[in-house]
């Protein structure tokens, strides 16, 4: 799959690579006439999350931390 798709991907290179472009017209962007709008109305549920604490006892080794001399 990786091999076929570095297949694929070097061949649109080869073929763009291959191709000339000649710009005959300058282009120009439309023009377009913006106006505010409305907010949509949006009923939103929120879900129903409880949040609590618990106390739990952790039990640890104990660890030797004496330098070696």
């Amino acid at each position: 799959m990786r091999i076929r798709s570095s297949l694929v991907m070097l061949a649109l290179v080869a073929v763009s690579a291959a191709c000339t472009a000649k710009v005959e017209d300058k282009g120009s962007l439309p023009d377009v006439d913006v106006k505010g709008g409305d907010m949509p109305n949006v009923d939103v549920d929120p879900a129903q999350v409880q949040v609590g604490s618990d106390t739990n006892t952790v039990v640890t080794p104990e660890v030797d931390v004496t330098n070696k001399q």
